[in-house]
């Protein structure tokens, strides 16, 4: 066999083990998110901390919704690496979604949170709660800020924050900057319906 029909063989094997390979991660990612709805079907009907798989160390703590952008996904328990390459993650150190406090939810930018950089101010977003429960949430301003520092976000009552790496377009996801969308929760208005008057 000539040494060009060899390199020939090698080169076609070699893409077609990275087609696999691609298919593969592709199938696991979607069969990961059908596990963790219904995982989070579960947790809606009761359960706590129901793992979407048996080895894995996250679980549903709640969904996301951006009406206008018409997403839905939901926020794992933690933002680890290995949560983070499953959904967005829930940052342990920040309020639990639906309680008093600021709720911290990461996310990659290339993957989950790639719909970020199209959010603007005024912006609606929803976030559900273990107990079925809906918050709504008004997108105030985004900003660029530095995670090498100490605090850099305040524990304020109704917030939520969404921080995926920046910029957006970078080679590297090693940079400090993170971007920071901050929303404050919109408190229901009732109102009451007065009789007619005779």
């Amino acid at each position: 066999m000539e040494l060009r029909n060899v390199l020939a063989l090698v080169t076609v094997m070699f893409s077609v083990g990275l087609f696999c390979h691609g298919g593969y991660i592709h199938a696991k990612a979607i069969l990961a998110q059908w596990l963790i709805a219904d995982s989070w079907q579960d947790t809606l009907a009761g359960q706590a901390s129901v793992r979407p798989w048996p080895w894995a160390d996250t679980w549903p703590v709640a969904a996301l919704r951006v009406p206008r952008l018409d997403i839905e996904q939901y926020v794992l328990a933690g933002d680890s690496g290995q949560a983070l390459a499953f959904g967005p993650g829930h940052h342990s150190a920040s309020s639990l979604p639906g309680s008093v406090g600021t709720t911290l939810i990461s996310g990659h930018r290339d993957t989950h949170f790639s719909f970020v950089r199209d959010l603007v101010s005024g912006d609606t977003l929803e976030l559900q709660g273990p107990d079925g429960g809906s918050l709504r949430y008004r997108i105030t301003h985004m900003q660029v800020v530095d995670s090498r520092q100490a605090l850099w976000f305040e524990d304020t009552s109704g917030q939520l924050l969404l921080v995926t790496c920046y910029p957006f377009d970078g080679l590297s996801s090693n940079t400090p900057w993170r971007y920071m969308v901050s929303a404050v929760r919109e408190i229901p208005t009732h109102h009451r319906l007065l009789p007619d008057a005779h």
